[in-house]
């Protein structure tokens, strides 16, 4: 397992972009596959996207595709989620996951989590 940390969550308006970062200490972190996923006030935690152990192999939730991207700078041990035209569906806590392993959009996959980071978007 590695230890994560998301910052960079935050109150934006509806339009708006942000942008998140995990952050690992571990340097073995440019082996892990990442992904974002979110979880609303009520709702199951749901996949966002997710990134392959060099970024060569990237994933979207259709509510996400060509409003987000996945990267990752595997020399700060950082992956980031750029979030642009946020819109008010978007307010939830953003967690990521990591996983020694090929990438996947199943929560159940991941055996490292961050804390999380609340994005709230207003209309």
């Amino acid at each position: 397992q590695v230890q994560l940390v998301e910052s960079g969550g935050g109150l934006v308006q509806a339009g708006g972009s942000l942008r998140l970062s995990c952050a690992a200490s571990e340097r073995t972190f440019s082996s892990y596959a990442v992904g974002w996923f979110r979880q609303a006030p009520g709702k199951e935690r749901e996949f966002v996207a997710a990134i392959s152990w060099n970024g060569g192999s990237t994933h979207y939730a259709d509510s996400v595709k060509a409003r987000f991207t996945i990267s990752r700078d595997n020399s700060k041990n950082t992956v980031y989620l750029q979030m642009n035209t946020l819109k008010p569906e978007d307010t939830a806590v953003y967690y990521c996951g990591a996983r020694r392993a090929l990438v996947s959009s199943f929560a159940a996959d991941f055996d490292s989590w961050g804390q999380g980071t609340q994005v709230t978007v207003s209309s």
